[in-house]
């Protein structure tokens, strides 16, 4: 193994709670929830899936499934698709969506898993090639340097850039030809067995990792080493 692919959202980092959320926004707005509204805010939006990286929707109302289906295709479908979860959900000043959606692409809305900066950085001294692979509408590479992970990550493969997303193969092979290594060279790390086992289909390898907390998954990344022979690291 030769280089390793790794997923973004509840692989690397993961997103903040959806209270965390709603309460940062609103705390730089001028309004004010009491805490029956706040509660019960919070249980909308997570029912209803509005924030991009937290829970999936329980339902996605008919209006909005091609969006939501193609959300990650497109910096506009997937502001589109979120902002009408989150209007659904209840939230309908135009201000406080666009607040909330604009939150959720900045560096403090994310926290990296424990062991993310130090699997990175021993993978790179090893000379294993990486790149991240994600279904996203937005740019995450400002998340990445801001958490100081950027210099260790060779190749962004997201499908709003690359117009396709997992689980089709393209855009794997895409990351593979970026990092100059046969798929049979790679192993695809992620925390969706649909998604993320797209890779399979080019004969890469896969690993998943569990989409848990932070404080919950301290050393969900280093099986990786085993995988790949240990390259100078576990």
């Amino acid at each position: 193994m030769k280089g390793v692919m790794f997923d973004f959202s509840g692989t690397l980092l993961r997103v903040e709670s959806t209270a965390h959320w709603l309460d940062a926004v609103l705390a730089e707005t001028d309004v004010r929830l009491s805490g029956d509204e706040f509660a019960h805010a919070v249980e909308r939006l997570t029912a209803y899936g509005a924030l991009p990286g937290g829970p999936s929707p329980l339902r996605v109302p008919d209006g909005l499934r091609t969006l939501w289906d193609e959300r990650d295709l497109d910096t506009e479908r997937h502001r589109a698709a979120y902002s009408g979860l989150t209007e659904a959900a209840g939230i309908t000043d135009p201000a406080l969506v666009r607040a909330l959606y604009d939150r959720h692409m900045s560096p403090a809305a994310w926290q990296p898993y424990p062991d993310t900066a130090r699997t990175l950085g021993e993978l790179s001294r090893a000379g294993v090639r990486v790149a991240v692979v994600s279904n996203i509408g937005w740019d995450l590479r400002p998340v990445f340097r801001a958490h100081g992970l950027d210099e260790w990550v060779d190749l962004y493969a997201l499908s709003f850039e690359v117009g396709v997303q997992k689980p089709d193969p393209a855009i794997f092979r895409y990351a593979c030809d970026g990092l100059g290594l046969a798929p049979a060279e790679t192993l695809m790390v992620g925390d969706d067995r649909t998604a993320d086992g797209g890779a399979l289909a080019l004969g890469a390898r896969v690993h998943f990792v569990d989409h848990l907390p932070v404080d919950r998954r301290p050393e969900g990344l280093r099986p990786v080493f085993g995988l790949l022979g240990d390259p100078g690291g576990a």
